[in-house]
């Protein structure tokens, strides 16, 4: 029997390489509601995919109404194929009805469902806060900027999701294994 040591050498590790993305075709849907906090987010994922290689003609940005609508963009952007990967920006501050609760649940829900139903990584940079301070915090002040760390989550996904499918090795060995 193989030592501990040994058997953690043979552990595979995938981890997304954020620097191979000149061909990546992105799609950024973003709802107008709020815009003031919204803006600052696209600047910032813009930002961080030019930084890390995606050319600026393989950004897409599709403005829709509010949060609520995203996910419905966010799948047809999905179905068209013309997209890798999908960042969904919006902000839903909370007010004195349960209108905020629904908003942000139903767009969370909603975007998730368009990654798993289609495969293809969809980050959700929708802000959730009880104040607009909350809001502006995120957006580019004191608590980072949570576009451009939305635009860095599908960027990695790619790069996991290219490894896992091309990752030839581990089928290979499968294959010897039912033989």
């Amino acid at each position: 029997m193989s030592n501990l040591q040994q058997q953690r050498d043979n552990i595979t590790h995938i981890d997304g390489n954020l620097h191979q993305n000149e061909d990546a075709r992105i799609g950024i849907v973003v709802g107008r509601f709020n815009a003031f906090v919204v803006e600052s987010l696209v600047d910032g994922a813009i930002d961080a995919l030019l930084r890390h290689g995606v050319l600026g003609s393989n950004i897409t940005v599709v403005r829709v109404p509010g949060a609520y609508e995203l996910p419905l963009v966010a799948q047809r952007a999905a179905e068209s194929d013309r997209f890798d990967a999908i960042i969904a920006l919006g902000a839903v501050i909370r007010g004195s009805t349960p209108h905020f609760d629904f908003v942000a649940g139903e767009s969370a829900k909603g975007l998730s469902s368009v990654a798993m139903d289609y495969n293809i990584p969809v980050a959700n940079g929708v802000l959730t806060t009880d104040s607009i301070e909350q809001a502006i915090e995120r957006s580019g002040t004191k608590a980072g900027n949570k576009g451009s760390d939305a635009a860095m989550v599908v960027l990695e996904m790619l790069a996991v999701l290219s490894q896992l499918d091309i990752d030839d090795d581990y089928d290979d060995r499968n294959d010897s294994d039912d033989a």
